[in-house]
């Protein structure tokens, strides 16, 4: 057997059924659409979640709650990650990208208090939840608050 003899197994291939191309294609006339109604039309089907005219499980599920579209959202940083950066003595937003522990330097920044802080070191970030705060300074360091909320 050569390259040039393979050949795809008999039926794995299908040609594509080209409609709307005159009675010559084999689906003349109607294109494969019927009579009227609302699949032969143009743009005709049914919507995304219709049902048969059964209400849609969309309709029939309850409703709660509200989202405010207005919230601040904060990217979370535990103190125990802090431990991942190493030897640095200034943690700030710049320095939690590059560590890969927020996604985006422009992200607001919050510090919480889980794990503990071994050593004094400076951290700047948009919030700090209290016992974060208190655990930064009972180490010697500083937790500095920066604008941009």
């Amino acid at each position: 057997m050569k390259l040039h003899e393979l050949t795809p197994t008999v039926g794995a291939k299908k040609a594509r059924k080209r409609i709307g191309r005159g009675p010559g294609s084999g689906h003349g006339k109607t294109a494969t659409k019927g009579h009227k109604g609302l699949l032969a039309r143009s743009g005709g089907g049914k919507r995304p979640g219709f049902e048969g005219g059964q209400m849609p499980l969309l309709r029939r599920l309850p409703k709660f709650g509200f989202t405010n579209p207005f919230r601040t959202e904060y990217a979370i940083v535990n103190l125990k990650s802090l431990t991942a950066l190493g030897s640095l003595d200034q943690v700030t937003p710049q320095a939690l990208v590059n560590a890969g522990l927020i996604k985006k330097k422009t992200q607001l920044v919050k510090i919480l208090g889980l794990g503990e802080v071994a050593r004094a070191i400076v951290v700047q970030a948009h919030k700090f939840s209290q016992s974060a705060k208190e655990k930064i300074e009972a180490a010697g360091g500083r937790a500095e608050v920066i604008g941009g909320v």
